[in-house]
C-alpha cells in the first residue's frame, strides 16, 4: 500500500528509519456526478461460485473465466500509525481514523457505497482485516458509523460481517485478506512484518480457520489472502523453504491446508510473494523477491485448483528499492525510473512468469495492490501508472487497486473520496487524470466465456517433513511411520522424481484422474511385485507397484528410499515399460512440461502418455541411496 515505512537495523550502526511517502497533494474536486444504479440481479448472478483455477485463469463453477477486477476496501486492518493517542485523527494514516472497520461508513450509507463500487466496474473486493480486529470485544463509537446507524453498538468484527454480507448480496466477490497482526498501519517495523511477528504461527492459522468457517455459508466469499507484504524486521529476513520459524513457504502451506480441510474447501488460497529481504543500504544485499522463489519451490495444495499467487507493485518502490527517501535511500532504480520495456521485463520476471502454462508453479497471478495519487504531478510516476495499467490490460491480468475508499482532502490515492456530507469525488470525475488509464484497464479485451481444462503439474517436496497432499491417502493413516512421505493430490499421479533432493512431480496429463474409487492403496517396501524375468534395473533394489496400479507417492529415511505408494487404476493400464535412469544426469522427455521441480538435482520423468510404476535405488557403499531410476509404462 502507499506510504510505506521501512525500518531496518544495519549490522554495524544504529537503526535506519526508512520513510517513503506517496505524494500527498489533493486534486481539485468538481461537483460529483449523479449516481447510477448498481448491477441488476441478473448481472449479479451472472457468475456462479465457488471459484477455482484452470491453468493461469480463475473460473467460476460453470468453468467460465472470472477475472478479479478488484479494489481494496481498507480500514478494518487498522489505521493508527504507531505513535501518539489513538483518539487523535492526526495519528492515523492520512488523518483518517478507521476505528478498525472499513472506511466510509461514517459518511455514506452502505447501499450508496456499493452503487459507487459498481460504477467503477469492479466485480470483487479485497477486504483487509487484522488479527486484533477478530478478537476485539468493544463496540465501535457511534461516530464511526454515523451514516449507517443500523451498525451502532457492534464490534469491529460484527461490522465486518455486515459489510461482507452487503457486498456479497449485491453481487460482489469478496476475498478476505489478513493484512496485519495488530491494528496498526502497515507496512514497516510495526509488529506486522510476518504472519507470526506478534503471535505464533499456530494462533495465526487458528484465526484463519475461524474466519474461513465464519463465512463458509456465503458462497460469494471466494478467497483467503493469507498475509500481506511479508518482509524483514530489524534483525531477520523471511525465507521461502528454509524450514525455520521465518519460512513463509511452509507457513502458507500450513494455513492453506487447515483452511481447506477444516473450514471451507471452496476457497481460493491466495499466497503473496516475499515483499522485502535484506538491509536497504548501498553495498549490502537487499531486494524484493516477490514470486521469484516459486520458480524452484512452488505450493501444492490438497485442492489442486485453488492456488492463486499475488504480488504488489508501486511506482515509488523498485526491484531493489525499498521506497525510502532521504535516510536509508539506496541508488537502486524505482519502478517509475524504468523504461516501459524494462518495467515489463521486471513484471514478467518477478510475477507474471507464474502464468506460463505447463509448469509446476502455473497459477493465476493477482496483482492485489497497485495505485497512485490523484494529486501526483511527477512525469515519471504518471508514466509508470500508464505503463503498468497497459501491461495489466495487455496481459489480461487480475488486479486490485489500493485503496478504494478515502476521505476527501485526506487520501488522494483513493479511487473514491467522500467529504463530510457524503458527496463523492475521485476517479469517476472528469478532472481525475487517472481516469484514462483506469478506463483502458477496465475496457481492454479480455478472455471471457469457458476456459478449456489444461493439464496440471504440481511438485512435491520432503525437504523438511511430509507432504502428503492426497486426502484419500490421509484417510488411510500413516503408511510409513517415521519417514518423510510425499503423495500427489487426489486426481494426480507421480510422473517424476529427483535423485537426491526428495522432490517429485505430479500430473494428470494424458489420462486425467487414473485412480479407482475408494481408498485402496499398496505400500511397497520390497521386490515381491517384480515379476520373474522382469528385472528392469539389474543390481538395484526395486519397489514396483502391483499389476494394475501406479505410483502416487514415495517416502524416504534420510537419503534412502523407504517405500513406494501405489494405487489401483480405474482403467486397464498398459504393461509395456522402459527404465528411465537419472542417477548421473537428467533424463526427461525433450521439451517436457512440469518445469524444473528439483533445481540443481538430477531428475527423471516419464513421458506424458506414461505412468510411473516403480522406483529403483541402490545401497551400495559409496552410492547415493536416493531414487536412481523409475519404471515408466504406457497408459494404455
Amino acid at each position: 500500500m502507499q506510504t510505506k515505512v521501512d525500518q531496518y537495523l544495519t549490522g554495524l550502526a544504529a537503526a535506519l528509519v526508512l520513510l517513503a511517502t506517496a505524494p500527498g497533494a489533493v486534486a481539485a474536486a468538481p461537483q460529483p456526478p449523479t449516481r447510477t444504479a448498481h448491477a441488476t440481479d441478473q448481472e449479479a448472478d451472472a457468475w456462479q461460485p465457488p471459484l477455482s483455477t484452470r491453468g493461469r485463469y480463475i473460473v467460476d463453477a460453470t468453468g467460465r473465466r472470472f477475472r478479479l477486477r478488484s479494489a481494496n476496501w481498507d480500514g478494518a486492518q487498522g489505521s493508527w500509525t504507531g505513535s501518539g493517542s489513538t483518539a487523535d485523527p492526526a495519528n492515523h494514516h492520512a488523518g483518517q481514523n478507521s476505528y478498525g472497520i472499513p472506511l466510509g461508513l461514517d459518511r455514506v450509507p452502505l447501499p450508496e457505497l456499493l452503487a459507487d463500487f459498481h460504477d467503477l466496474g469492479i466485480n470483487s473486493i479485497r477486504l483487509p482485516f487484522s488479527n486484533e480486529m477478530i478478537h476485539a470485544t468493544a463496540a465501535v463509537p457511534d461516530a464511526a458509523v454515523t451514516a449507517n446507524p443500523q451498525l451502532r453498538g457492534r464490534t469491529p468484527l460484527q461490522i465486518y460481517d455486515a459489510v461482507v454480507t452487503a457486498l456479497t448480496q449485491d453481487g460482489f466477490a469478496v476475498v478476505l485478506n489478513n493484512h496485519t497482526n495488530t491494528s496498526r498501519w502497515c507496512c514497516g517495523i510495526d509488529g506486522n512484518e510476518r504472519w507470526n511477528s506478534s503471535q505464533s504461527t499456530g494462533q495465526w492459522a487458528d484465526d484463519w480457520v475461524f474466519m474461513a468457517r465464519r463465512y463458509a455459508s456465503d458462497p460469494r466469499v471466494v478467497g483467503a489472502d493469507l498475509y500481506n507484504e511479508v518482509r524483514r524486521d530489524i534483525l531477520d529476513d523471511p525465507d521461502w523453504g528454509a524450514g525455520d520459524e521465518h519460512d513463509w513457504f511452509a507457513a502458507a502451506q500450513l494455513a492453506a491446508d487447515r483452511i481447506l480441510t477444516e473450514a471451507n474447501p471452496d476457497l481460493l488460497i491466495v499466497i503473496e510473494g516475499i515483499n522485502w529481504t535484506g538491509l536497504p543500504v548501498d553495498g549490502l544485499p537487499h531486494g524484493r523477491p516477490t514470486l521469484t522463489p516459486a520458480r524452484t519451490l512452488s505450493h501444492t495444495l490438497v485442492a489442486t485448483h485453488k492456488l492463486v499467487y499475488s504480488a504488489h507493485f508501486y511506482g515509488y518502490t523498485g526491484p531493489h528499492h525499498s521506497g525510502a527517501t532521504g535516510i536509508g535511500e539506496t541508488h537502486d532504480p524505482r519502478y517509475q525510473d524504468l523504461t516501459r520495456e524494462e518495467l515489463y521485463r521486471e513484471l514478467t520476471d518477478e510475477a507474471f512468469f507464474i502464468t506460463e502454462e505447463g509448469r509446476h508453479y502455473t497459477a493465476p497471478v493477482w496483482i492485489s495492490e497497485f495505485g497512485i495519487g490523484a494529486g501526483e504531478t511527477g512525469a515519471a510516476a504518471r508514466t509508470w501508472f500508464g505503463n503498468i495499467t497497459d501491461y495489466f490490460a495487455d496481459h489480461d491480468a487480475d488486479f486490485a487497486y489500493w485503496p478504494l475508499v478515502g476521505w476527501e482532502g485526506h487520501d488522494d490515492w483513493a479511487l473514491l473520496r467522500y467529504d463530510t456530507e457524503g458527496h463523492r469525488h475521485g476517479i469517476l470525475d472528469r478532472a481525475d487524470w487517472r481516469g484514462t488509464a483506469w478506463s483502458h484497464l477496465m475496457t481492454a479485451p479480455t478472455h471471457i466465456g469457458p476456459v478449456a481444462p489444461v493439464p496440471t503439474w504440481r511438485m512435491l517436496t520432503t525437504d523438511h517433513g511430509d507432504q502428503v497432499q492426497s486426502l484419500r491417502v490421509r484417510a488411510g493413516g500413516d503408511w510409513d511411520p517415521g519417514a518423510y512421505k510425499a503423495a500427489c493430490p487426489d486426481g494426480l499421479r507421480l510422473i517424476g522424481l529427483s535423485h537426491t533432493a526428495g522432490r517429485g512431480l505430479c500430473t494428470d496429463t494424458g489420462g486425467g484422474d487414473l485412480r479407482a474409487e475408494g481408498n485402496a492403496r499398496t505400500v511397497v517396501t520390497d521386490e515381491r511385485h517384480v515379476p520373474q524375468g522382469g528385472d528392469w534395473a539389474p543390481g538395484y533394489t526395486k519397489f514396483q507397484c502391483p499389476s494394475g496400479q501406479f505410483l502416487i507417492g514415495y517416502s524416504r529415511r534420510g537419503g534412502r528410499v523407504s517405500a513406494a505408494l501405489c494405487a489401483p487404476a480405474r482403467i486397464a493400464l498398459g504393461g509395456t515399460g522402459r527404465t528411465v535412469w537419472f542417477d548421473r544426469s537428467d533424463n526427461r522427455p525433450a521439451e517436457a512440461d512440469g518445469g524444473d521441480y528439483a533445481y540443481g538435482d538430477y531428475k527423471g520423468q516419464c513421458a506424458d502418455n506414461e505412468y510411473a510404476a516403480g522406483i529403483a535405488f541402490t545401497t551400495r557403499l559409496g552410492s547415493t541411496a536416493g531414487p536412481a531410476a523409475v519404471l515408466c509404462r504406457t497408459l494404455s
